[in-house]
């Protein structure tokens, strides 16, 4: 949890990438995204005043996950004050996160702003966009979340997999 927090903390917002990076971090840890379902998020998946998003996972399966506060707040402000200074790419006026020329940001560099914001926090072991939605599930377990509703969450198939997050 010190070491999530220590990782958004260390985000610059006086920078369009700061903000939209601190959008991203806060949906995959407060949500459990995977990082092709935080890529591919589109404008017309988010239920802000709901509190959910619509999250298309393996297989092309959808699903309803909550979405945090905190979390609302930092798509709110990326969206009104960041994107729309972006002109999207044909075919991406409905992503949510663009990067600078407009298109979907790619797998890759989610794990780059991810490493990159890790070491500057000081943290030595590799951290990865899984290691959010891990601790997502870890955190909810911990709190006294049933299983079942974590399986949910996550979009997963078998709770088998989702078990795996208990240990």
């Amino acid at each position: 949890f010190d070491e999530i927090d220590r990782i958004i903390h260390v985000i610059d917002l006086s920078t369009p990438e700061g903000g939209r990076n601190k959008a991203i971090l806060e949906t995959m840890y407060s949500c459990g995204l995977r990082v092709s379902e935080v890529t591919g998020l589109r404008i017309s998946q988010l239920y802000p005043e709901l509190g959910f998003i619509r999250v298309t996972g393996k297989g092309d399966k959808e699903r309803l996950v909550p979405i945090g506060s905190s979390a609302i707040k930092y798509i709110n402000l990326y969206k009104n004050n960041i994107r729309v200074h972006i002109p999207a790419q044909k075919g991406n006026e409905d992503i949510l996160f663009l990067n600078r020329r407009g298109s979907k940001l790619s797998r890759v560099m989610i794990f780059y702003i991810i490493k990159e914001l890790a070491t500057k926090a000081g943290i030595k072991k590799t951290i990865s966009p899984h290691t959010f939605r891990h601790s997502f599930a870890t955190h909810l377990v911990e709190g006294g979340a049933d299983l079942r509703a974590v399986q949910e969450m996550l979009g997963h198939a078998s709770i088998t997999t989702t078990e795996i997050y208990t240990h």
